[in-house]
């Protein structure tokens, strides 16, 4: 019996048409890529349903979900129990034999990764692959999570690109499919945030509202995270049994540090580019071979910046089951020290636009990982309130204004027992126009300075530090 097919289905109308172009063309072999959760078996469901391949293969449609099996054997049996046949030890050359003999027909094998990815059954699955390839009627679709394409088989071309998120436009029209037309739409488009349009976070996140509301669910999710839709049973019914199947690949356990980077970049909203991964010195063994293996597993993409990113529901499990080590972290929070001292030291003007670019891509990445560091009682404390003040100081020449660090280091500073660094906080306060106020007068904080600047000696910094600078219209540094 064939599955039906989906009938909640958007945002796949080009990838559709990609497909049917390539039936139109003969016999074609295609794989279906893409990260768990983003829908590739309702595409497959729908190219199977879609009137031009029905009339074109008839009765000769089988749908095989391969997630039960382990190796070629029991691969070629469940195919068999399909075409009816009686179970015996190996079916291969009976099942070959019924393709060439047959009608046009078409096979599609979904979820394939499963006997595919073991490396001590990837070799014969293959060679039955490349069998069934070879077979002049046989059209072949396979579905597996991933990016990578199985070996020995020439897949009709142009290769289908991996499935991404879906569209907005998509994702709202699903959600409404699911949850009626009843809510908010500023709301929907919070929870479909939260989803990053994976089409099943969409769903289990849609059935919920469904059920509550738009405003419960959203705040449920600041406790609960990816649990909140991880009760079912399976990779289709629970987020986190996806997530959690992908991190079992044999690609990753084979290569574990990919699990490290993977937890680095669950905290990095704007991911990172090649540059910081092989500049910031991570305890990572060949971490672009790491980069690699992620996108091979569609567990991170690169955007059109050449970042390499997590999606949202990926990064919530992540950051709740896998959080990054201080160890990972702080080469990172070195990096960015660097860099925002290079940049402090001549004002950003030598080194043109380049290091402002390379600031400017990282802001929220270096934003989240000086929260981390900002706590009284963490290694790199001293360090961290120096770089966010360099931060909050290139922000508001950028443009961007300045940051909520600021809050988080005068809360520390009464933990600390540092003159100096008290009084470059200060100066950075007196700089951000607006900031300062009725808690946090100019006069009381020069006064505050002049104290501090009693207890060492530094003649830069006194001489950036003029005792008139409330009356003056000019920045100290």
């Amino acid at each position: 019996m064939l599955p039906a097919e989906p009938k909640i289905f958007h945002g796949r109308d080009s990838e559709v048409a990609e497909i049917l172009k390539l039936f139109h063309q003969g016999i074609p072999r295609i794989t279906i890529l893409g990260a768990g959760g983003m829908g590739k078996t309702s595409l497959a469901r729908t190219v199977m349903h879609h009137q031009e391949v029905t009339t074109k293969y008839q009765g000769n449609r089988f749908f095989i979900v391969c997630d039960t099996v382990s190796n070629k054997a029991e691969l070629a049996g469940l195919i068999g129990a399909h075409l009816g046949m009686k179970p015996a030890k190996d079916l291969t050359q009976a099942i070959l034999w019924h393709f060439s003999n047959a009608l046009p027909s078409l096979l599609i094998l979904d979820n394939l990764e499963t006997p595919w990815e073991p490396l001590e059954s990837r070799k014969e699955i293959e060679e039955l692959l490349s069998l069934l390839a070879d077979i002049a009627s046989l059209a072949l679709l396979v579905t597996m999570r991933g990016a990578e394409r199985p070996s020995k088989v020439q897949w009709t071309r142009p290769f289908l690109l991996p499935l991404g998120p879906l569209p907005q436009k998509a994702a709202q029209r699903m959600f409404i499919d699911i949850a009626d037309d009843r809510h908010s739409m500023e709301e929907v488009d919070q929870v479909l945030r939260l989803a990053d349009n994976m089409p099943l976070s969409i769903s289990l996140l849609a059935h919920l509202v469904d059920m509550e509301d738009c405003s419960t669910i959203l705040s449920r999710w600041e406790t609960e995270k990816t649990s909140l839709i991880s009760e079912g049973y399976d990779k289709r019914s629970s987020l986190e049994s996806s997530i959690s199947l992908s991190l079992s690949s044999p690609r990753i356990t084979t290569m574990p540090h990919s699990q490290d980077l993977l937890s680095l970049l669950s905290i990095l909203p704007d991911g990172l580019s090649d540059v910081e991964l092989k500049q910031s010195k991570f305890p990572i063994k060949d971490v672009l071979g790491c980069k690699s293996t992620l996108l091979r597993t569609a567990l991170a993409y690169t955007d059109d910046r050449k970042h390499l990113k997590v999606l949202v529901p990926i990064r919530e499990y992540m950051t709740k089951l896998f959080p990054p080590t201080d160890q990972m972290i702080r080469p990172l929070f070195k990096h960015f020290h660097e860099l925002l001292k290079f940049y402090m030291a001549d004002g950003g003007k030598a080194s043109g636009t380049f290091l402002t670019d390379r600031i400017t891509s990282n802001y929220t990445n270096i934003q989240t990982v000086l929260r981390h560091n900002m706590h009284w009682d963490h290694l790199d404390v001293k360090n961290s309130i120096y770089c966010a003040i360099d931060f909050n100081r290139f922000s508001r020449q950028i443009g961007h204004g300045v940051t909520i660090l600021l809050d988080n280091i005068s809360h520390l500073l009464l933990s600390l027992d540092d003159h100096r660094l008290k009084v470059y906080f200060i100066v950075e306060l007196l700089n951000s126009e607006g900031y300062y106020n009725s808690t946090f007068p100019p006069e009381a904080m020069i006064a505050e300075a002049l104290d501090h600047l009693k207890h060492f000696d530094d003649p830069i910094l006194e001489c950036k530090f003029p005792i008139n600078f409330y009356l003056l219209d000019t920045e100290i540094f």
